[in-house]
């Protein structure tokens, strides 16, 4: 995969980092669907209907566009990742309100931040695996499928799921994956592999039951 940031001129990116909201929106527009992407994926399945990746993004930007001096202040970040983390706070807020969740509830936190993977991903990951089921008799069916999912998930090393969630359903690169988890990207790359081949493992054990 190659690196999108590359696209970007660095013109653009100093006048972000300099308040400029133009910028901004330039930046925002142009990791729009990267980042619409990632909404898709861990926004909690129980809320779909009731709010849409647009919304999200949308309320996205306007945290961005009052934070920038947050990115002005790490220079060091890539302006993807940095907005990347502000769609995951949004997604926090966003569960929490709807869902009614404890701030101390670690399976409703999406968490996009360097500090550790998130105890969400385990159902995103289920969720998208499972697939999506439109008929009203299939609504309970998908949800206890979801979850007896994500607890076989949850034998899975977090680093391991959450590179997989990086690398295979957000479609970060391996750098970016390297950056997000602070790691090496030689060490991200072995964790793909091997992540990749103990889902299929899990997988396999689950379709058999």
């Amino acid at each position: 995969m190659s690196d999108p940031a590359a696209t970007i001129a660095d013109e653009l990116l100093v006048q972000m980092r300099s308040g400029d909201e133009q910028a901004l929106a330039d930046v925002f527009s142009h990791y729009r669907e990267r980042l619409r992407r990632i909404i898709q994926f861990r926004l909690d399945y129980r809320l779909a209907g009731r709010v849409s990746d647009s919304d999200v993004l949308q309320e996205a930007y306007i945290a961005a566009a009052k934070r920038l001096d947050h990115f002005s202040r790490h220079q060091e970040m890539p302006a993807f990742l940095w907005l990347r983390l502000v769609v995951g706070q949004q997604l926090i807020d966003l569960h929490r309100q709807h869902l009614q969740a404890s701030k101390r509830d670690a399976r409703q936190e999406v968490s996009l931040h360097q500090q550790g993977p998130s105890a969400h991903t385990s159902m995103a990951i289920a969720a998208q695996l499972v697939g999506p089921m439109t008929a009203v008799s299939e609504v309970v069916a998908r949800a206890e499928r979801i979850e007896k999912l994500e607890a076989t998930l949850n034998q899975m090393d977090a680093i391991d799921r959450e590179v997989i969630a990086l690398r295979h359903f957000e479609e970060l690169s391996n750098i970016e994956t390297a950056n997000v988890l602070e790691i090496e990207p030689a060490a991200a790359s072995k964790r793909y592999v091997r992540a990749m081949a103990r889902l299929g493992e899990l997988m396999a054990e689950f379709n058999a039951r």
